[in-house]
C-alpha cells in the first residue's frame, strides 16, 4: 500500500520524526564510529590475549630470520672465469706499468713545465715594456 503524504500532519508531529530520525541516524554513526575504531580493537586484544599476540609475534619473527638461511646456487662458467682472471692480471700489469712511468717521468714533466712557464712569463714581460 501506498503511504499517505506528509501534508496532513501537523507540525509537531513532522518535529518529533525529524528529531527521532536524527537521533536513529546519531545513534547509527556512533555504532559506525565504534565499529571502525582499529586502534581501540587492538589494544583490547592485546590486553584480553597477550600470549597469543607474543606467541605470534615470536614465530613471524623466527619465520623472518629463517627465510634466508636458503642457500643461493650459483653456476660459473670455468671458461670465462679463466678469460677474466686474464683481463684482471692484464689491467693490474697495465697499472703497475702506468704507476711506474708516471714516477720516473714527473720530474722531466714539472722540468719542462717550469721551463715553459718561465720562458712565458718573461716573454710577457718583456712586450709590456
Amino acid at each position: 500500500m501506498a503511504e499517505k503524504s506528509g501534508r496532513n500532519r501537523s507540525t509537531g508531529e513532522l518535529r518529533a520524526e525529524i528529531a527521532h530520525s536524527r537521533e536513529r541516524v546519531a545513534r547509527n554513526l556512533r555504532g559506525l564510529h565504534y565499529e571502525l575504531d582499529f586502534p581501540r580493537k587492538l589494544r583490547r586484544s592485546f590486553r584480553e590475549q597477550t600470549v597469543s599476540w607474543v606467541t605470534a609475534a615470536a614465530a613471524v619473527g623466527t619465520l623472518i630470520v629463517l627465510l634466508p638461511v636458503r642457500k643461493k646456487k650459483i653456476y660459473v662458467d670455468a671458461k670465462r672465469a679463466r678469460k677474466s682472471q686474464k683481463k684482471f692480471l692484464e689491467a693490474g700489469f697495465i697499472l703497475g706499468v702506468s704507476k711506474i712511468a708516471a714516477s720516473v717521468l714527473r720530474p722531466v714533466i714539472v722540468d719542462f713545465l717550469k721551463n715553459r712557464l718561465t720562458d712565458y712569463a718573461g716573454r710577457s714581460r718583456v712586450a709590456r715594456k
